[in-house]
């Protein structure tokens, strides 16, 4: 229920968020990146691995847990199995670092198309062009994002931004809910969900 309520969501906004210009909207929020050092992590069942971590974030007693399993997440994510990749991973933070984000894209467009199942590539380029205020791209990256991860957190809140950014708060509630499913101790996040939902279902009597 909720994968097809985001493809629809998707859907509908990356033709929406088309018809607006390059620019013309300017984002409020920061997205969720992943942290600069991470641990290293065995990279044995990469598929198992993921889903005891999310069925151990989910179930996290305290924020301080929560953020060593979110890092751990992270760092499995950001396993390309590519060498050329890596590099050109390494280069785009660079680009990244140096304001220089017309480089980070040409090299992004690069790594997915040599590793197209590469999700952080996927969401690093939805970063990018949302940072460029492109929503229109940015939402077409997020859904090539959730359909290969549904439980990235990462671009399920990036796109609850880009939501709030375009005045659709009613929906962003429902996606941000949705990235507090799959990771409850989110920062940030609660205080959002708890914001919209008062302006959008009003106040508890």
């Amino acid at each position: 229920m909720r994968t097809r309520f985001l493809t629809a969501a998707l859907a509908a906004l990356v033709a929406a968020a088309f018809a607006v210009p390059a620019g013309a909207a300017q984002p409020k929020g920061k997205w969720v990146e992943p942290p600069k050092k991470l641990p290293h992590v065995r990279l044995n069942n990469r598929a198992h691995n993921l889903d005891f971590l999310f069925g151990a974030l989910k179930a996290a007693p305290d924020d301080e847990t929560a953020k060593a399993i979110e890092q751990r997440i992270w760092a499995l994510w950001m396993i390309s199995r590519s060498d050329t990749a890596n590099l050109l991973m390494a280069r785009v933070q660079k680009a990244v670092e140096e304001k220089d984000l017309d480089l980070a894209l040409t090299l992004l467009d690069a790594i997915v198309k040599i590793k197209p199942d590469y999700v952080e590539a996927w969401n690093r380029r939805a970063t990018i062009y949302y940072m460029k205020h492109d929503y229109g791209h940015s939402v077409a990256d997020i859904r090539e994002v959730l359909n290969r991860e549904p439980r990235h957190f990462g671009a399920l809140t990036g796109f609850g931004l880009i939501l709030q950014d375009i005045g659709d708060d009613k929906q962003a509630l429902e996606v941000y809910r949705r990235a507090l499913a799959v990771y409850p101790r989110m920062q940030r996040i609660p205080d959002i969900v708890k914001t919209l939902s008062e302006k959008v279902e009003g106040r508890d009597i």
